[in-house]
This record gives C-alpha cells, sequence and structure tokens, in this order.
C-alpha cells in the first residue's frame, strides 16, 4: 500500500500543528507528601509539518503514548517529545497535559480535606526542550468571618490564580501553590484587589530562585462579571538540566 502520508507536496505550505487531542491517559507525577500521585490527564500530541509532506501518521502519536504505558510523567516528557520529532520527521514536536492534581490541606481548624489544583503541562522540542507548567489555585474567603449584620459568613471562593511557571531547576507543584497562598491575604470585610494580590504574587515568584519565568493571572469573581489582572516576567538566572534534576527526585 502507498504510504500517502510520506509523499513529497510540491505546495509548499507549511502546517502549523497536526496531530491529536483529548485523549485520556493515566499519569503520575511526584507529590512532596507521598512521593508519586496517580491521576487521569487530558493529553494533547501535535507536531509541526513541513511542506515537503502531505501529511503524517496520526496513529503515531498514540502508538509513541503507549510505548510509555505507565511510565508517563512529568520527567518523560523529553522522552515523548524526542521519539515524536524524530519518527514523524517534525521540525518540532509538542505535548500537553492537563490533569486535577490533590493535596491534603486543613480548610478549617476542625476539618481536614483534599483540595483540588488544576495542573496544565506544555512541552516543545525544537532545537532545545521548553517546559512550562500552570496551575490554578482557587482563592477563599476566611471562614468565621461575621458581615455587619452579625451573621457569620461562610467560607466562599473569591477567585483564582493562575500561575505559569519554567524553572531554573526542579520545584515540587505543592511549593508552587505554596507561594501562591502565601502571596493570598483576602480580608472577608476589605477584600483585597485583583492588582493588590496580583503584585504581591509578582513580588514572591519575582525572588525565587528555582523559576526563571512565570505569568500570573489573578481573576475575582463576581456577579455577572469578573476583574483580572496579570502579569509576566523573565528572570536572568542560570538554567539547569530540569530534566536530570527531575529524574534524580524519581529515584
Amino acid at each position: 500500500m502507498k504510504d500517502i502520508q510520506n509523499l513529497r507536496d510540491d505546495r509548499r505550505i507549511n502546517i502549523r500543528k497536526v496531530g491529536v487531542k483529548t485523549i485520556s491517559y493515566p499519569v503520575t507525577v511526584l507529590d512532596k507528601s507521598h512521593k508519586l500521585q496517580k491521576t487521569v490527564a487530558t493529553v494533547n500530541m501535535y507536531v509541526n509539518l513541513p511542506h515537503r509532506f502531505k501529511g503524517t501518521h496520526m496513529s503515531r502519536f498514540v502508538e509513541i503514548l503507549n510505548r510509555f504505558r505507565g511510565e508517563i510523567n512529568l520527567g518523560s516528557f523529553h522522552l515523548i517529545l524526542q521519539e515524536m520529532k524524530e519518527r514523524l520527521d517534525a521540525e518540532a514536536s509538542h505535548m500537553e497535559i492537563e490533569f486535577p492534581y490533590f493535596m491534603q490541606r486543613e480548610t478549617t481548624p476542625e476539618a481536614i480535606g483534599m483540595e483540588r489544583y488544576e495542573c496544565r503541562m506544555h512541552g516543545s522540542l525544537q532545537e532545545c526542550d521548553d517546559l512550562v507548567m500552570e496551575i490554578t489555585v482557587p482563592i477563599f474567603l476566611p471562614p468565621f468571618v461575621h458581615d455587619h449584620g452579625g451573621l457569620p459568613r461562610s467560607m466562599g471562593r473569591w477567585g483564582t490564580a493562575r500561575v505559569a511557571v519554567r524553572f531554573n531547576h526542579f520545584i515540587w507543584i505543592e511549593e508552587v501553590i505554596s507561594l501562591v497562598e502565601q502571596g493570598i491575604v483576602i480580608d472577608a470585610e476589605f477584600p483585597e484587589s485583583v492588582e493588590s494580590v496580583t503584585r504581591c504574587l509578582g513580588k514572591i515568584f519575582s525572588g525565587h530562585p528555582a523559576i526563571s519565568w512565570f505569568s500570573i493571572a489573578v481573576e475575582n469573581l463576581a456577579d455577572g462579571y469578573s476583574t483580572f489582572a496579570t502579569i509576566e516576567e523573565q528572570i536572568e538566572q542560570d538554567v539547569e538540566d530540569f530534566r536530570l534534576i527531575y529524574h534524580d527526585r524519581m529515584k
């Protein structure tokens, strides 16, 4: 059977992205307290298709993913991207995974609950690696605060802080969440503005030695609309090999 995908194409038009998306797949991520945490991710895989090829073999994306069955984790990003790039003869390869991460935390002095954080990893490989981790952290009003009428106010959601980072060296998911929570100071009686919370977070992240770049978006949920503020900063520091450091944590 003729391999149509590998035939030459004379139209000389590059396709920026071609691949598969919304694959539901089990992944393993590092957990600071329990070493590993198993979760289910939504995976997108795609490559840049050179103009000389008519198409690519879509089934190969899933084949590559299946080769890492049981070993899909943040540390295997480079190996998957490298195989995608080589097997599909692509100029660049990309993979995105989105997954829920659960962390035990005290929600009140009397109760302990599991908080859910939405995480996203985006890895790219062209001449070099690029890895971005994004975490959405919910922001809550403090519990047991009384309003002016004297009635207790239950703990409610004020909004979210979405933080994306590039690494100088390894940092735990829990550490990123902790940095966000350090910068969130919400008074239920006189709530801080999105601008104030964003500036506080920017100050904390800009001084962290493990982070080389960050982007922060803070959103406050209101009736019928929401307010938001964003900040982005590139930090000039020496970059270590994240992959080696990650695998060292896996041992």
